[in-house]
Protein backbone atom coordinates (compact mmCIF):
# COMPACT_ATOMS: atom_id res chain seq x y z
CA UNK A 1 0.00 0.00 0.00
CA UNK A 2 1.65 3.81 -0.54
CA UNK A 3 0.07 6.94 1.12
CA UNK A 4 1.33 10.46 0.87
CA UNK A 5 1.11 12.36 4.10
CA UNK A 6 1.15 15.83 4.02
CA UNK A 7 3.31 17.54 6.73
CA UNK A 8 2.43 21.32 7.71
CA UNK A 9 5.94 22.28 9.76
CA UNK A 10 8.95 20.25 8.17
CA UNK A 11 11.49 22.88 7.35
CA UNK A 12 15.13 21.76 8.06
CA UNK A 13 17.17 18.65 7.21
CA UNK A 14 16.87 17.71 10.81
CA UNK A 15 12.83 17.43 10.42
CA UNK A 16 13.61 15.41 7.19
CA UNK A 17 15.69 12.85 9.26
CA UNK A 18 13.62 12.76 12.40
CA UNK A 19 10.51 11.90 10.15
CA UNK A 20 12.88 9.20 8.17
CA UNK A 21 13.76 7.71 11.31
CA UNK A 22 10.14 7.90 12.91
CA UNK A 23 8.72 6.40 9.80
CA UNK A 24 11.24 3.79 9.18
CA UNK A 25 10.97 2.79 13.04
CA UNK A 26 7.54 0.97 11.96
CA UNK A 27 7.16 -2.40 11.31
CA UNK A 28 5.58 -2.73 7.42
CA UNK A 29 7.63 0.20 6.15
CA UNK A 30 9.19 -0.94 2.72
CA UNK A 31 10.29 2.33 1.46
CA UNK A 32 9.87 6.04 2.20
CA UNK A 33 10.89 9.32 0.69
CA UNK A 34 10.54 12.83 1.42
CA UNK A 35 9.96 16.19 -0.47
CA UNK A 36 11.31 19.11 1.50
CA UNK A 37 9.57 21.27 -1.40
CA UNK A 38 6.03 19.88 -0.77
CA UNK A 39 6.39 19.06 2.92
CA UNK A 40 5.30 15.46 1.47
CA UNK A 41 6.03 12.34 2.57
CA UNK A 42 5.21 9.07 0.70
CA UNK A 43 5.36 5.76 1.75
CA UNK A 44 5.30 2.59 1.10
CA UNK A 45 4.13 -0.31 3.62
CA UNK A 46 2.85 -3.85 4.31
CA UNK A 47 -0.94 -2.86 4.96
CA UNK A 48 -1.16 -6.39 7.28
CA UNK A 49 1.51 -4.44 9.26
CA UNK A 50 0.53 -1.07 10.04
CA UNK A 51 -2.07 1.45 8.86
CA UNK A 52 -1.77 4.97 7.47
CA UNK A 53 -2.87 6.15 10.88
CA UNK A 54 0.00 4.63 13.00
CA UNK A 55 2.19 6.51 10.38
CA UNK A 56 0.15 9.77 11.39
CA UNK A 57 0.42 9.10 15.37
CA UNK A 58 4.12 8.27 15.02
CA UNK A 59 4.60 11.60 13.03
CA UNK A 60 2.39 13.50 15.38
CA UNK A 61 3.81 12.12 18.46
CA UNK A 62 6.97 13.82 17.60
CA UNK A 63 5.42 17.25 17.02
CA UNK A 64 4.45 17.40 13.31
CA UNK A 65 1.24 18.47 11.67
CA UNK A 66 -0.32 16.48 9.39
CA UNK A 67 -2.71 17.99 6.71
Amino acid sequence: MKSTIKIANMRSSADINSIREAISSNEGVIACQINKEKSEVSVVYDSYFLSEDRLVQSLEDLGYTIL
